[in-house]
C-alpha cells in the first residue's frame, strides 16, 4: 500500500459507522461542499464584514488584531484566603480575568453552619462564601477597578453581588468602576442544572431586578451570562445549547422591557456563555449562526437602536464533560482543539479547562498548562493575523446556515408551548435534554462514536497523576468563624433588615439597594436566601420522564 492511502478495508470500516460522517447535533455530513451548497447565501446579507450587521463574522473589525480576548480562568477552591492566593497567582502567569466559582451550599442558598450543608462546605472546586468578611478575605490586594471578575453564581446572584458592590464601597471604589459578569441566569437551572430555590417567575423578578440595577450603577459590568454551557453539559447537543440558550436571551429581553427598562439600556450589557465540544467545525458554525440570529432579532424584532444591543457577546469554555479520566493527558489535546476552534469562531473571552479535571480539582502544574494552551494559540500559532480566516468555506458556511434554520425549528415550538417559562413548567426543555444525553451516551457505548483511550485505543495500567483535594479541616473552621462573625453583629439590625427584605418580596419593589444595606449589616447570604423562601417557598419539579 503506497504510503498516505487508506486501504480499502478502511473505507469500508468509516462507511460502516453510521456516526462516521454526522456532527454532534446529528447532521450528515456530505463528502464535499461547493457554491451549490450555499447557492442562498447572500454575502451582504447574511455576512457583511466583521465588525458589521449582522455580525457573523466577528463583533469587532479588527477582532484580536486590535485586542486578544480575555484569558479568564478558575481562581476559586475551598477558602477565601486559598482562593484569594489562586487569583493572585493567575494575574501573575498573565490571566487578564478570573472566574469565581461557589461551593456546594453556596450555591444552595445556605450558610457552611446549616445542618443540610454538613460534609459539602468547600466542595466541588468552589470557594465558600457566607457572609462579606468572605468576599473581603477573597478580594484581598486584588485591584478590583483593574480586574474583570467573572461570578460563576445563578440563584443566589443578587446576594453575591451585593457583597461584591458592599466590599468595593468599603474601599472607595464606586459601583460604576467594577467590570466583570455575574452569570445570574436561572432559566438553564431549570432545564438543566436545577440549583434553584424559587418558583421560576419569582427568581425572574430577582434576575431582572439585578439587570435593572447594573443598568442604573454598574455600567462596566455585564449583569448575566446566559449559559449554554450547562445546557451542554447536562447533554444537549450544539444545535439544542445554540436554540434554548437564545432563547432564554429572548426571554430576559422581554422581562426586562415588561419591567420598563428601555432595550438600549440593558441590551449592550447582556452577554452570553457558550461551551466548545470536540467537533472542530460545528463549534465554529454554532457562534457564528448566534451572532447572525441574535443581531437580527435585536434589531428588527425588540426595535433596538443601539448597535451595541445587536452584539452576541460571548465567553466560552472548553468542555469539561469531555474530559476522560482514562489517559487524561489526551485532555491537553482536546482542549487544545476546542480553545482553537472557539477562538477561530470569534469568542471575547475563553477559560481552558486542565487535563486532570475529570479525576480533581485541578493541580497547580495543569492549571498553568491550562493558561499557556491559550498564550500558546494567542502568540504562536498566526491564528489572530487575519479576521474570519474561515470565512467563506463552503462547509463552513453550509453548516452555519443550517445551524440557524434548526434553531428558528426550535423556536416555532417554544413559541408554541406558550414561550420559555411555560416550556419549564411543562418539562419540554428537560426532556430534549435528557433525550440528547442518552443517545449520546449509547453512541459511546456502542462505538458509533469514538472517544479515544475511553471506548477505543484503551490501555491497561496506567499511572497515577497527582490530585488536589480540599483541606479536611476546613469545614470545622470555616463554621466556627462564620459563629463568631454572627455573634459580633447587631441582631436588632440583622432582625429589621430580614423583615424589610419580606416586606419588598410581598410586593413588587427594588431588592439591590437593601441587599447592599443588609450585607454591611452582617446578614449572611443564607438568612438572606431564607427571608425571601419564606415568601416565595421553594420550587419543586414535577416528574417528567
Amino acid at each position: 500500500m503506497a504510503f498516505g492511502k487508506r486501504s480499502k478495508r478502511q473505507d469500508l470500516d468509516l462507511q460502516s459507522s453510521p456516526m462516521a460522517f454526522k456532527n454532534l447535533s446529528g447532521f450528515v455530513i456530505d463528502p464535499v461542499y461547493g457554491t451549490e451548497n450555499i447557492a442562498q447565501l447572500d454575502v451582504e446579507r447574511d455576512l457583511g464584514g466583521p465588525g458589521e450587521f449582522p455580525f457573523t463574522r466577528g463583533i469587532h473589525k479588527t477582532m484580536y488584531r486590535g485586542r486578544l480576548w480575555t484569558i479568564r480562568q478558575l481562581g476559586s477552591l475551598g477558602s477565601s484566603g486559598e482562593a484569594n492566593m489562586r487569583i493572585r497567582n493567575l494575574l501573575a502567569m498573565g490571566a487578564t480575568g478570573v472566574s469565581i466559582c461557589l461551593d456546594m451550599p453556596t450555591i444552595m442558598g445556605r450558610d457552611s453552619d446549616d445542618p443540610l450543608c454538613e460534609g459539602e462546605v468547600g466542595s466541588s472546586g468552589g470557594v465558600a462564601i457566607d457572609s462579606i468578611a468572605d468576599v473581603r478575605q477573597l478580594m484581598d490586594g486584588i485591584d478590583l477597578d483593574q480586574v474583570s471578575i467573572n461570578w460563576v453564581c445563578n440563584a443566589q446572584s443578587c446576594v453575591i453581588l451585593a457583597f461584591f458592590v458592599a466590599v468595593a464601597e468599603e474601599r472607595g471604589i464606586s459601583a460604576d468602576k467594577l467590570a466583570g459578569t455575574l452569570q445570574n441566569d436561572i432559566l438553564k437551572e431549570y432545564q438543566a442544572q436545577k440549583s434553584y430555590y424559587f418558583p421560576p417567575r419569582s427568581s425572574m423578578r430577582l434576575t431582572v431586578d439585578t439587570i435593572k440595577y447594573c443598568c442604573r450603577h454598574m455600567p462596566r459590568f455585564n449583569p448575566i451570562s446566559i449559559s449554554g454551557y450547562h445546557l451542554a453539559s447536562a447533554g444537549a447537543n450544539p444545535i439544542q445549547e445554540l436554540a434554548f440558550t437564545l432563547a432564554n436571551g429572548f426571554t430576559y429581553v422581554e422581562e426586562t422591557i415588561k419591567a420598563g427598562v428601555d432595550v438600549d439600556q440593558f441590551a449592550p450589557r447582556l452577554s452570553f456563555f457558550f461551551k466548545v465540544h470536540n467537533d472542530f467545525f460545528e463549534n465554529i458554525a454554532k457562534f457564528r449562526a448566534a451572532r447572525r440570529i441574535w443581531a437580527r432579532a435585536m434589531k428588527e424584532k425588540y426595535r433596538a437602536k443601539d448597535d451595541r444591543s445587536w452584539l452576541f457577546r460571548v465567553h466560552t469554555q472548553t468542555a469539561g464533560s469531555s474530559l476522560t479520566a482514562q489517559q487524561p493527558e489526551n485532555n491537553i489535546i482536546r482542549t487544545t482543539l476546542q480553545a482553537l476552534s472557539a477562538v477561530l469562531a470569534g469568542t471575547q473571552s475563553l477559560h481552558t479547562n486542565a487535563f486532570d479535571e475529570a479525576h480533581s480539582i485541578p493541580s497547580a502544574r495543569s492549571e498553568k498548562l491550562a493558561l499557556r494552551t491559550q498564550q500558546i494559540i494567542a502568540h504562536e500559532s498566526g491564528v489572530i493575523h487575519t479576521v474570519d480566516p474561515l470565512g467563506g468555506s463552503y462547509y463552513l458556511e453550509s453548516l452555519t446556515n443550517k445551524m440557524e434554520e434548526e434553531s428558528y425549528r426550535y423556536f416555532e415550538k417554544i413559541e408554541q408551548l406558550g414561550g420559555v417559562l411555560k416550556g419549564i413548567e411543562k418539562g419540554f426543555f428537560q426532556r430534549e435534554i435528557a433525550d440528547s444525553a442518552y443517545q449520546y451516551q449509547k453512541d459511546i457505548e456502542n462505538k458509533r462514536r469514538i472517544i479515544v483511550g475511553l471506548n477505543e485505543y484503551r490501555e491497561d495500567g496506567e499511572e497515577p497523576i497527582e490530585m488536589r483535594e480540599t483541606d479536611p479541616t476546613f469545614e470545622t473552621r470555616k463554621i466556627a468563624e462564620l459563629k463568631a462573625f454572627k455573634s459580633q453583629r447587631n441582631q436588632q439590625r440583622v432582625s429589621a433588615r430580614i423583615e424589610q427584605i419580606r416586606e419588598v418580596a410581598r410586593g413588587d419593589g427594588d431588592f439591590m439597594p437593601l441587599f447592599i444595606e443588609a450585607v454591611k449589616d452582617g446578614l449572611t447570604l443564607g438568612e438572606i436566601i431564607g427571608a425571601m423562601r419564606d415568601v416565595f417557598g421553594e420550587y419543586r419539579e414535577e416528574a417528567i420522564f
